[in-house]
């Protein structure tokens, strides 16, 4: 008895810990100041480590962080929350579940649905029945606040989506939360008497939260917000399958250049589609140039490098395409070593893992053939035809027209303009995305410059080589160093004609001869 006493006292002591801190964080959160959220954020993490399954200073810790732009670790602590997440984990489990039919037959039906099974299970909306956990919530008396729980998180990992860039998914964790929200609200409002209803009655209402204009936009706004993005990307994905490039080009550019800022990971996912459209419509220079943005971004965009790549091989530029390629291939290595993307467990990516092995394979063979010609000494013979977007006989005016718009648009002044237009999961990384984008702007400008030199210097040698030609083909006549001489004897002339060894006729023009 002495020994189940002290338990009781130490887990109502503990409580009263909890219960403390919780009230603390909360007074902290109402002054709506950056350095009472951290300290809220403190107390609220040493309360978690007395309790850490209770979901009322999980949904107080996941606010704090949103209320401190801390967007990736409210999706790390919310991951399995994630609909794309759970689409990509389903997706790994049926892989590994036919390479596994592949290699052996031992594995039965019955054992590949129990699989499938606690797959699905794993899944918060969709469990498996369980009498246990039904006689718990009958016992605890959960009722109409059994359905309550757990409805912040949707509208707290929606917000934190949309500033990650996870469009798809914080569109469908918003209007889930909102959707059930409401549901609550409506069940609450019925079952209870009109007199009884008081501001203090709802203490942590999503919507008091969401709605407050210190931390974030409310969610209507931010759905709209969404939606346009979203519309505009899903008409320019549309028209660049439909080999609409100029029309792409277009929605492309009202996200990537409008006055509201977008999430950093969805800009570099636009600026890759559009650097395709570039690619496709022959424009080399400004394809290069929104591949260096994504990947200022996000370093580790395997697109946004592999079009660089082939950009480069375009153009004859094999030493940064070798660059790339070798860039693509450690990537490649360290997704297969630890079996995922570079960066944060929610990050999906854009390929089956089972499809690594071939595209190492088909790189290590480019890459070869790359180094095979660097070898041999094309490194010189760089196209730049291709990069100004000219034709090989073009003429000066339009060379001096394309260097003109090319200097104008890719000036490494205005390299880092599109920063303002992004919106930081991490403000911090600012400084370093401006970095990246100068440097690779400045590499450009002087490949821009060299090729302007290079062409310039080919149309002056054919125009002194045309020039030379004509000269050639058309003599100048001597008659005309005969014109306009005054003279009083026409034996004079004669003289003339024979010492310069005329035998000819030769038409005479006379002026004001005189006696």
């Amino acid at each position: 008895m002495a020994a189940h006493s002290e338990k009781k006292i130490w887990w109502l002591t503990n409580n009263k810990i909890v219960e403390r801190y919780l009230r603390e964080a909360k007074l902290l959160m109402l002054s709506q100041e950056k350095g009472d959220f951290v300290t809220a954020l403190k107390l609220l993490e040493a309360a978690l480590a007395v309790a850490p399954r209770m979901d009322v200073a999980l949904e107080m810790k996941a606010r704090c962080l949103l209320s401190l732009r801390r967007f990736k670790e409210v999706a790390d602590m919310l991951h399995d929350c994630i609909p794309s997440f759970q689409t990509a984990v389903s997706d790994d489990v049926s892989s590994a579940l036919e390479e596994e039919e592949g290699s052996s037959t031992q594995l039965t039906g019955e054992r590949r649905v129990k699989m499938k099974l606690l797959s699905s299970c794993a899944d918060e909306d969709f469990k498996c029945f369980s009498v246990s956990d039904l006689k718990k919530k009958l016992m605890a008396g959960l009722g109409n606040n059994g359905r309550k729980q757990g409805h912040w998180r949707y509208l707290v990992l929606g917000q934190a989506c949309c500033h990650l860039g996870l469009m798809e998914d914080a569109i469908v964790l918003l209007k889930t939360g909102k959707r059930l929200d409401a549901a609550a609200f409506r069940r609450e409002s019925v079952s209870l008497p009109d007199d009884i209803f008081s501001s203090n009655k709802f203490p942590l209402s999503s919507e008091n939260f969401i709605n407050n204009p210190s931390q974030a936009p409310p969610t209507a706004h931010l759905l709209c917000h969404i939606k346009l993005l979203l519309r505009r990307k899903t008409a320019a994905v549309a028209a660049l399958d439909a080999g609409l490039y100029s029309e792409s080009i277009k929605h492309f550019s009202k996200i990537l250049d409008g006055r509201r800022s977008a999430p950093q990971a969805f800009l570099a996912e636009c600026y890759v589609y559009r650097a395709s459209a570039y690619q496709s419509c022959g424009r080399i220079a400004d394809a290069i140039v929104d591949c260096n943005k994504a990947l200022a971004l996000e370093t580790s965009s395997i697109q946004a490098l592999a079009i660089r790549a082939s950009l480069f091989e375009t153009i004859r530029c094999f030493p940064d395409c070798l660059h790339d390629l070798e860039h693509l291939k450690l990537l490649y290595n360290s997704i297969l070593r630890d079996k995922k993307l570079p960066g944060p467990v929610w990050k999906r990516p854009s390929f089956h893992y089972r499809e690594i092995p071939g595209i190492l394979c088909s790189l290590a063979s480019k890459a070869q053939q790359l180094q095979q010609r660097v070898a041999a000494g094309e490194t010189q013979n760089i196209d730049f035809y291709s990069l100004m977007g000219l034709k090989r006989n073009c003429s000066k005016s339009e060379l001096q027209r394309s260097h003109l718009i090319l200097t104008l648009k890719h000036k490494p002044d205005k390299s880092s303009a599109f920063i303002e237009r992004c919106e930081f999961a991490d403000a911090n990384e600012a400084d370093s995305v401006r970095d990246r984008a100068r440097v690779s702007a400045l590499l450009l400008y002087r490949l821009i410059q060299k090729g302007y030199t290079n062409i310039m210097a080919a149309i002056v040698e054919d125009e002194a080589k045309s020039s030379s030609a004509t000269s050639v083909e058309a003599p100048a006549t001597p008659t005309a160093a005969f014109q306009g001489i005054f003279c009083r004897d026409l034996a004079v002339v004669g003289n003339m004609l024979s010492q310069a060894g005329f035998n000819r006729g030769i038409p005479f023009k006379y002026e004001a001869l005189s006696c």
